[in-house]
């Protein structure tokens, strides 16, 4: 097995050159940095980051916590913090909490004792982790929330705006002509969806539509339990709404699979916008409307993790953008007008 020493020897330089190559942390020259990497690949050589850890207290690592892999939202979040990560020369360690609080905990224990210099987290539906948080700064690794910001948590977040989404796509819908809308949600128990729901009601508000408790459907993110709620109020035609807007994409899904079970098209039949792409949405025709957040986000949202000077908790809102795909038919001739198109695809930073 190669050492350090072997490759600093092959390439006609100090340790330290070599090392400085393989972490980045000093700048080194176009033609040494070539000489080390020739070198490298030569003698076959793997850096012992475990050593090297124990020796600098750094393992340049950082773990990511969702709370299902299985909605497409997530790996596209965890494929741009990788990007963002290994710009900066960390590695990403990636795990799944099945949207389960206790779960959570586990995970973000486990990453600390394998000494992880900083976590995104995107918190599970019920108990937010208060003192987990808390510990994590305390023993001083950077802790970031991502999408689901918990109530009175104090911490760096980056999410979007909700509220002005949902309003946005309850407006849409507004602007068809229609009148009995009902909302379809996820657990009402995290920020977001309490924003969108807010969103959705300031926009019935506006318009001068009496808010209904009983179009208020709330649910989880599991398609197939929001699919049996949804198929249980469209059967009874009489208290139809003649339009849904789903919060976010797993129940977005479920919206869809009801609307099949019960032979209804939209938007022949009931309007439909939700929150979140779709993965599917290329297979309707027309497709589906709806209200994106940005996913893949760059380096942005790993930079908060790595940045290790005490400074005031920051929050970073991304506006979405939409995709206006006619899936909302007007039920009267009213003008098809966007009340934020303006706002396509924009992005906006507040520290």
């Amino acid at each position: 097995m190669s050492t350090i020493k072997q490759v600093a020897e092959l390439a006609g330089v100090s340790i330290g050159t070599v090392s400085h190559v393989i972490t980045g942390s000093v700048p080194v020259s176009k033609r040494l940095r070539t000489k080390v990497q020739a070198a490298i690949l030569e003698l076959n050589y793997y850096p012992n980051h475990v050593a090297r850890s124990l020796k600098t207290s750094k393992t340049r690592t950082l773990g990511i916590v969702v709370p299902d892999l299985t909605i497409p939202f997530f790996p596209r979040v965890i494929r741009g913090a990788e990007e963002a990560a290994l710009q900066r020369r960390y590695s990403l360690v990636a795990v799944n909490s099945d949207d389960n609080a206790g779960r959570e905990r586990e995970l973000l224990s486990l990453l600390r004792s394998q000494r992880v210099e900083g976590i995104l987290l995107v918190v599970a539906a019920g108990a937010a982790p208060i003192g987990e948080g808390h510990e994590m700064r305390d023993s001083g690794v950077s802790l970031v929330y991502l999408d689901r910001i918990p109530d009175g948590l104090q911490g760096d977040s980056v999410s979007v705006d909700s509220f002005a989404a949902a309003d946005m796509g309850t407006s849409h819908l507004i602007s068809m002509g229609h009148r009995s809308i009902a909302i379809v949600t996820g657990s009402l128990s995290l920020r977001n969806e309490q924003e969108r729901l807010q969103g959705y009601q300031q926009a019935l508000r506006r318009a001068g539509i009496k808010l209904q408790d009983k179009l208020i459907w709330e649910g989880n993110f599991r398609p197939e339990d929001v699919a049996g709620i949804c198929r249980a109020r469209l059967a009874r035609e009489r208290e139809r709404p003649t339009a849904l807007f789903s919060t976010n994409g797993p129940t977005g899904l479920g919206v869809l699979r009801a609307l099949r079970d019960c032979h209804l098209r939209t938007p022949e039949d009931i309007g439909f916008v939700t929150f979140d792409e779709l993965t599917i949405d290329d297979l309707f025709t027309p497709s589906v409307t709806a209200v994106v957040q940005p996913a893949y986000r760059g380096p942005t949202i790993a930079d908060g993790t790595v940045d290790q000077h005490p400074r005031p908790f920051g929050h970073i809102l991304y506006i979405f953008k939409t995709l206006w795909l006619h899936a909302a038919p007007p039920l009267s001739e009213s003008p098809r007008s966007s009340p934020a198109s303006n706002l396509l695809g924009a992005l906006m930073c507040s520290l």
